[in-house]
């Protein structure tokens, strides 16, 4: 049986490519997708999302706008990475597809309530939904099957020395959701870092010759050079389509179970993402957390989904 998924995400490049990945794969129902501020404002990536449900001819997917800002204090986007839209590269028409009318954890509750089985989460982008939702609706962590998250790293983050832009949007949303007890796996930079959108996976994609993956391959070049630009990288990583990657082929990120706390205070490590790979804390494993990927075999599922739905 496929696996109900809802996807709770800021898009974002790569969240466009984790939405078709969802779309496209047999393995997965997609229940819903709902947004969050984070790549951008929740405006622009509650329109990003529909844009890419527009392009990629996803129907009948309920796109639920979710919270403006993390629980606590201001947010953070990231126009440097992902340009002044979210999805800057190709050329947008208007999108067909509505939103929904409910909020994003409206939604959520509704859908766990509904669906006749546990559903799984897989937030990509700050988890203020996630934690918005554990909060007013405690009693629905029986109907979550577990969390599958893009955040956090067991090595350096990339929005400061310290902490992964995911996790430190929003440290407080993050720390509900690694200490509330439920199945959560951690799919972080040290992984995602690896999957590298090189020039021949561009050239893959291109050569499908479908509007959709033309559209792909100039998200994929924009992303590329402002990676180069900020962070030095030859080839963008594809951080979070290794979350619905790991839900179809379960082999193909080598996960450990390992203890992981969420720093809330500290003066330059704020949202860092402590994750005691040896076991010195001996505190209790509260989390699966990515440590390999198998990378050949994730590019052939992402140009498969692209080729699926074109």
């Amino acid at each position: 049986m496929p696996i109900p998924v809802i996807l709770d995400c800021d898009p974002g490049h790569d969240d466009a490519f984790n939405i078709l990945l969802a779309a496209a794969h047999p393995a997965v129902q997609l229940l819903g997708i709902t947004t969050v501020a984070g790549n951008q404002t929740v405006e622009k990536t509650t329109l990003n999302a529909r844009r890419v449900c527009t392009v990629a001819g996803i129907e009948g997917v309920p796109i639920a706008a979710g919270l403006a800002g993390p629980l606590h204090g201001s947010g953070i986007v990231a126009p440097d990475i992902h340009g002044e839209s979210g999805l800057d590269g190709p050329g947008f028409g208007e999108p067909t597809v509505p939103v929904d009318g409910r909020d994003a954890v409206t939604f959520l509750r509704d859908t766990l309530r509904a669906h006749p089985v546990p559903v799984t989460l897989v937030p990509t982008g700050p988890l203020s939904n996630i934690a918005a939702l554990l909060l007013a609706h405690p009693e629905l962590a029986a109907r979550i099957e577990r969390i599958v998250l893009m955040g956090g790293s067991t090595e350096r983050g990339n929005r400061t020395p310290a902490a992964e832009f995911n996790i430190l949007a929003d440290p407080e949303a993050a720390d509900i959701v690694f200490s509330n007890g439920l199945p959560v796996t951690m799919i972080g930079l040290n992984v995602s870092h690896r999957a590298l959108a090189t020039p021949d996976v561009v050239a893959r994609i291109d050569a499908l010759g479908t509007p959709l993956a033309r559209l792909c391959t100039d998200l994929l070049t924009y992303f590329g050079t402002t990676y180069r630009e900020v962070f030095g990288f030859p080839a963008p990583p594809l951080h979070d389509p290794l979350t619905v990657a790991h839900l179809i082929d379960p082999d193909l990120i080598t996960l450990v179970h390992a203890p992981v706390a969420i720093e809330l205070t500290g003066t330059h490590t704020r949202g860092a993402t402590v994750v005691d790979l040896d076991g010195v804390t001996g505190a209790r494993p509260n989390a699966y957390v990515g440590v390999d990927v198998d990378v050949p075999r994730f590019w052939d599922l992402v140009v498969d989904a692209v080729r699926a739905l074109g």
